[in-house]
């Protein structure tokens, strides 16, 4: 007896594709691995299909699984930290000369992390003087050096956290890494308030009476306004920006942290990007700080 009620196969997708389009499919087949397929990418370019910023961000994307934390992060010499048990206003101008939104705070060792501070949080303090910084701590995120930066950027997004705390195999501080380190593999560099694009470079005065200095701003304006007397060596055709004779004199691009003493004042790198430096904090070389004026 034949079944009254037969089961009914699932309808089949409609395939609609042109002969052409089946035509050509079966002549040039689709790439079978992220080479082909980033040569692919280059193909579109060339032919206008897509355009150059384009094909960067979607080869940065299918890079991204093969990047680690450990390959983007900021090494842990290089990580900003606040003392916990540090003075208020010594903590402000941590703060405002490194010109973070967040920081790891540790208390005692530094390997002791507790968790993270929020720059705009300090401003709680106005309303409660007498609140302490340990109730304004956010909960730390750790990561091992081998986190893939895709699976990283899915936690980012899934928990808000902008910033994590990367362990190295024996559980100790590796450094750190930020959701904006994971976006630039794909959309190139990102700039931030440190990076004010300028013709000229930019000499800012402090508060704390020292001067912040663009990398950029050229040998000649530096000297001006510090009265400072560079000698021919110093002043070359090689290079004309304050960021490129103090490159020069150290023989290598220095990094965040870096100290440089010329004409009576120290030169401290406060950002570097790209290769270069973005910009300098000046302040008077101690005991020279009359003489140089």
């Amino acid at each position: 007896m034949a079944d009254p009620y037969p089961e009914r196969s699932p309808p089949e997708r409609e395939d609609k594709r042109s002969f052409l389009q089946k035509l050509v499919e079966f002549i040039h087949p689709g790439p079978d691995s992220r080479d082909e397929l980033i040569e692919t990418l280059a193909d579109a370019e060339d032919n206008q299909i897509i355009g150059a910023d384009s094909r960067v961000m979607l080869e940065g994307v299918l890079r991204l699984a093969d990047l680690s934390a450990g390959e983007v992060m900021v090494a842990a010499p290089r990580m900003d930290l606040l003392d916990i048990n540090a003075p208020l206003n010594v903590l402000i101008h941590q703060i405002i000369d490194a010109g973070h939104s967040r920081f790891p705070v540790y208390e005692g060792d530094k390997e002791n992390i507790i968790g993270i501070l929020l720059a705009k949080d300090l401003l709680k303090l106005q309303r409660a003087p007498s609140l302490h910084i340990r109730a304004l701590l956010r909960p730390a995120t750790f990561v091992p050096e081998s986190k893939e930066l895709n699976d990283l950027l899915r936690e980012f997004r899934g928990n808000r956290n902008h910033l994590a705390v990367v362990i190295d195999e024996f559980g100790r501080v590796a450094g750190l890494i930020t959701i904006e380190d994971v976006l630039e593999q794909i959309v190139g560099e990102i700039e931030d308030e440190f990076d004010i694009a300028t013709d000229e470079g930019d000499i800012f005065s402090l508060a704390d009476h020292t001067y912040r200095v663009a990398g950029d701003t050229p040998i000649e304006r530096v000297a001006e306004a510090f009265s400072i007397t560079f000698n021919a060596e110093q002043v070359s055709e090689d290079f004309d920006t304050i960021g490129g004779l103090i490159s020069h004199e150290m023989g290598h691009v220095p990094k965040r942290g870096e100290r440089h003493t010329m004409g009576g004042f120290d030169f401290v790198v406060l950002h570097t990007k790209g290769g270069a430096v973005r910009w300098f904090k000046v302040s008077p070389t101690r005991g020279a700080g009359e003489a140089a004026r």
